[in-house]
């Protein structure tokens, strides 16, 4: 475990404040630039002898900082420095701080969200990730816990650890399945490479989990999962809901990546455009 605490100094520039979120290999740390006098966000890894992550954290600060989009966090700095023990180095990375939650965190208060905020939140995330594909890259991770919601609504999308670069060679990627199989497309599912049309696949799912409040495939088993993914129907989405928008989500999680929209940002724009028309039925009153 990297021995890092509040008011820790890393790399002689960065205060540590307070820990934001933690998963499984790593921590993001609330902190601030002493030098440009700004707020920040530290990402570390629990352990500084995990090659692995670390490697993923420096694949993840140079594909981040090869498109610049409103909708991807920024990347401000990658190093390593030593820890607050001064027994071991660790990797970080400093990324732009953003005033807001987890998609995730906002499904597991609310539930169910209303369309208008559900296909605001999608909307923008496939209008950032059609800047990211432009770019070169594909995600292959999106999920709600990837979508940071401001609280001035503008969203965000984060963590391109696993993302496919095409300027890399292919062995600098991950295996074809990585990702998270609630979310997984089903070219994935069965090993194959994912490309843009993976990504919005991903994004289809998120949309129907927001809209239904609730995942279209769950189990006890990742196979299962998987595997629904590749051979079943999704259940329908409620009644209540506008066919443009129904339709739209069917046609992101069609099972052919060619069935689903060719381009993610204007996949993004319609369902930004459908938004402004169901502003008036909203459930939520977003």
């Amino acid at each position: 475990m990297v021995l890092v605490a509040p008011n820790f100094q890393l790399a002689g520039r960065y205060q540590l404040r307070r820990p934001l979120a933690a998963g499984g290999m790593g921590q993001v740390w609330q902190a601030v630039d002493e030098v440009l006098g700004r707020p920040v966000a530290v990402k570390l890894p629990h352990d500084a002898e995990d090659r692995g992550f670390v490697n993923r954290l420096r694949a993840e600060a140079r594909r981040a900082a090869a498109v610049s989009h409103p909708g991807i966090a920024d990347v401000f700095d990658y190093g390593e420095a030593t820890t607050a023990d001064e027994a071991e180095s660790t990797a970080y990375l400093v990324m732009e701080l953003i005033d807001g939650e987890p998609l995730s965190a906002l499904l597991a208060r609310q539930g169910r969200l209303g369309p208008h905020q559900s296909l605001g939140i999608v909307g923008q995330a496939a209008v950032a990730l059609g800047a990211a594909h432009r770019a070169g890259l594909v995600h292959r991770d999106v999920k709600p816990s990837n979508l940071l919601v401001g609280g001035d609504g503008v969203v965000k999308v984060i963590d391109f650890g696993i993302a496919q670069a095409s300027w890399e060679p292919a062995g600098d990627h991950a295996d074809a399945t990585s990702g998270t199989v609630a979310y997984l497309s089903p070219e994935q599912a069965v090993g194959q490479p994912a490309t843009a049309a993976s990504d919005i696949y991903g994004l289809g799912v998120v949309a129907y989990e927001c809209l239904a409040g609730r995942r279209p495939f769950t189990g006890e088993h990742p196979i299962a999962v998987a595997l629904a993914h590749l051979l079943q129907a999704p259940p329908p989405l409620p009644a209540d809901l506008p066919v443009a928008v129904r339709a739209l989500v069917a046609q992101a999680m069609a099972k052919q990546p060619e069935c689903r929209p060719a381009d993610a940002s204007l996949f993004g724009q319609q369902l930004l455009a459908l938004r402004n028309g169901v502003r008036g039925a909203d459930l939520d009153a977003a």
